[in-house]
């Protein structure tokens, strides 16, 4: 098990991980917070940080081509989902799933999502890998002008200490199928079982505005199949939402 740097209270875990990392400091290696005053999204988005939710993120050098990094992402969202499904006993019924790129959900609802960072910078081979991780355990924030929900309304939850150290064995149990990128195939496919139904209706925020589509799985390097207008596109970046969710400043 990596070891876990535990805080009362930090800016943002992810930035407290690279730093550590770029300082010298043994890898891998997470930092979890019990409350976080910066937490960051995609796009440096807010992410809201209560007490009893997980502010989590590992750091550790990876040897993919740093072109692979934005896979990393989905394979955070399988162990997630991996993790739950360990540590946690749900309601039966309870929809938990993911949506491309990294936001974990439960139904329609989100619960949770992932921020990948990644640099370059003095760690020699490879390139140094930033998971982080933001989940709604205990609460979840209600200024978001859409669907959210908090994993303690499904079922029994456990400490966010705890979640981590599942969570930890589940991302090195990936991070070997993955094999620096050459494992992907497996990770898609157990990405594609974890996430929403084929035909499922989506709309994909674009610079140009909404766009109707409906969900087709990833193609072969990660990227969101979607069917547009009849036509099947790769989107390897952009927000995407369910169909009957509400349009708002999404984190991350």
């Amino acid at each position: 098990m990596p070891r876990i740097i535990h805080l009362a209270e930090t800016g943002s875990t992810n930035a407290d991980a690279m730093r550590l990392a770029l300082t010298g400091e043994e890898l891998p290696l997470w930092v979890v917070a019990d409350s976080q005053t910066g937490g960051r999204g995609r796009s440096g988005r807010t992410w809201v940080s209560r007490p009893g939710n997980l502010h989590a993120s590992v750091a550790f050098r990876c040897g993919a081509p740093v072109e692979k990094a934005g896979q990393l992402s989905l394979l955070a969202g399988i162990a997630v989902i991996d993790a739950v499904r360990a540590t946690m006993d749900l309601a039966p019924g309870t929809d938990l799933r993911l949506k491309w790129p990294n936001d974990i959900l439960i139904g329609s609802a989100k619960a949770g999502g992932i921020l990948v960072e990644s640099t370059s910078a003095r760690i020699g081979p490879g390139f140094l890998a930033i998971l982080g991780f933001g989940l709604n355990l205990i609460t979840s924030p209600d200024t978001l002008g859409r669907a959210v929900t908090a994993f303690s309304q499904h079922g029994n939850i456990p400490k966010p200490l705890a979640f981590t150290e599942t969570l930890s064995e589940k991302i090195f149990f990936w991070l070997d199928r993955w094999q620096e990128g050459q494992g992907f195939p497996a990770i898609r496919e157990a990405w594609i079982e974890r996430a929403g139904t084929m035909g499922e209706p989506i709309i994909i925020n674009t610079s140009s505005g909404p766009l109707s589509a409906t969900y087709q799985g990833l193609s072969e390097i990660g990227a969101l199949r979607a069917d547009i207008g009849g036509e099947i596109q790769e989107i390897s970046y952009g927000d995407v939402m369910l169909v009957g969710q509400v349009a708002g400043d999404e984190i991350p």
